[in-house]
């Protein structure tokens, strides 16, 4: 096992790529008695210098390396040993082609429980309240899966105020759609099994809330003339817009952070925030006031200027 006490991270990064068993170890200073100072700072104990790193940095390291962190272990009376395990790159719902097994119940993707994710939920709420969902009345979901995304509303509004609005929610997934239904017992949520594309045949009016996770961005639809279309078609005058732009991979029990665009092998974010970017500028030229916040998942919310929610 390797031992670091001043070494730089670069240097530790490369003794890192040499390594090819399934699980890494390695012994560094305790982090807990480094508390307040940053990364590489150095600390002098019983005559020899050591780096502070804090677990937060291993983690990040470790994430970035396709790696999990396991619980460290306490070496000495100033080190710890940390363990990384690689991950199981092919255990990941990205891999499936198959579009009703790779989003349906039992898939992979259906085991994945984005409320469950700090880097998601937090966010994910931040933008519920700056929207003020409990004064928007019919709130329309696409891509809505089992209904995560209105189970956080419930969570936060409360059951009797969640029962008096109208939500929709609509996916292409008949299995998904159908534990939906299960999982929502008011007459006033509904959930349609439908093609994004295909819209219009379900004759719906206006809503003052549309939300949409990591859908808008899928193979199926042509997203920027799509987005243009549902803000002018779709949205009350006075209504608000919450899109949820995924910046992370799911694979073995993980959230990676980082996009990963075709051609790349590593995370490249360009048309990520190209997308991010046009949909902001549309919103602002609309008069929409735009806040974009997260991280793994990025947030865009947007109100209208001038306008007051009633309620």
């Amino acid at each position: 096992m390797k031992t670091f006490t001043s070494e730089t991270i670069q240097e530790i990064l490369q003794w890192l790529y040499t390594q090819k068993d399934h699980t890494v170890k390695f012994e560094v200073l305790n982090p807990d008695l480094g508390r307040g100072r940053y990364a590489g700072s150095l600390i002098t104990i019983d005559g020899k210098n050591y780096r502070h790193r804090s677990y937060k940095a291993w983690s990040d390291l470790a994430e970035l390396l396709f790696c999990r962190i396991m619980t460290p272990k306490i070496a000495a009376e100033h080190t710890v040993i940390i363990c990384f395990e690689k991950l199981d790159l092919d255990s990941s719902f990205h891999k499936s082609h198959d579009t009703e097994d790779k989003y349906g119940a039992g898939s992979p993707f259906y085991a994945i429980q984005k409320n469950e994710e700090p880097a998601f939920i937090v966010p994910y709420l931040r933008a519920l309240e700056a929207v003020k969902i409990d004064k928007r009345e019919r709130i329309l979901s696409l891509g809505i899966n089992r209904g995560d995304e209105f189970e956080t509303i419930r969570s936060l509004i409360g059951d009797s105020a969640f029962g008096s609005k109208t939500f929709i929610g609509i996916d292409h997934s008949e299995s998904a759609i159908k534990d939906a239904r299960e999982r929502f017992s008011s007459a006033k949520t509904l959930f349609y099994e439908k093609d994004l594309n295909d819209l219009d045949s379900l004759q719906l009016k206006r809503s003052d809330l549309i939300i949409s996770i990591g859908t808008l961005q899928s193979p199926g639809i042509n997203f920027k003339p799509f987005f243009m279309y549902l803000i002018q078609n779709h949205l009350n005058p006075d209504g608000a817009v919450i899109l949820g732009f995924p910046n992370c991979r799911w694979m073995d029990g993980e959230m990676i952070y980082g996009a990963k665009a075709p051609n790349y092998n590593y995370s490249e974010q360009s048309l990520l925030y190209n997308d991010v970017m046009f949909c902001k500028r549309y919103l602002q030229q609309h008069k929409f006031r735009v806040t974009l916040t997260g991280k793994d998942y990025l947030f865009l919310t947007a109100t209208k200027i001038g306008q007051t929610v009633k309620g």
